[in-house]
């Protein structure tokens, strides 16, 4: 068993490139099931709650995410909607170590994937989950939330 991966971290240009559509028929090999099991052991062992695919030097739209049955992963996500309501979050990001900041996010939102199976989902989400689509969606453009961030925080003023 592999250690964890090599997370990218900023500065570095692969963060700032704009990932490519993963083919259908790209999904089901062994090279991508080992890709995704990687990035879900990963999460586990720096205790985050979402990966892209950019932050282990890799610029395909791919991302992991812990959910209420798990974690994830998601091909060619799309945000489809997003609310009106905007809600603030404290955010920081395993490519960011150490920075914390406040960031405005959509309270929830409507994204279209493909599944690890292959199949097309819809996936609505609010709170939390809304803001990790966003904040993994954004890696997979080259932005980093440090982009948006509003306010930075003191390690000890973070809740997280």
């Amino acid at each position: 068993m592999k250690n964890r991966l090599k997370l990218i971290v900023d500065p570095n240009p692969i963060l700032r490139t704009v990932s490519d559509d993963f083919l259908l028929a790209d999904i089901d090999n062994t090279d991508t099931k080992q890709l995704v099991a990687e990035m879900k052991r990963s999460i586990v062992l720096e205790h985050g709650v979402g990966l892209a695919a950019p932050q282990i030097g890799v610029n395909k739209r791919l991302i992991v995410v812990e959910t209420k049955t798990g974690i994830k992963a998601y091909f060619n996500p799309k945000i489809k909607t997003k609310s009106f309501k905007m809600i603030e979050f404290e955010e920081g990001c395993l490519s960011v170590p150490g920075i914390w900041g406040v960031v405005d996010r959509h309270r929830s939102v409507v994204v279209e994937v493909i599944s690890e199976t292959g199949h097309p989902e819809e996936i609505s989400a609010s709170g939390l989950i809304s803001v990790i689509f966003q904040h993994e969606i954004d890696h997979l453009d080259g932005i980093l939330f440090i982009d948006k961030v509003k306010r930075y925080l003191k390690s000890s003023d973070s809740i997280i």
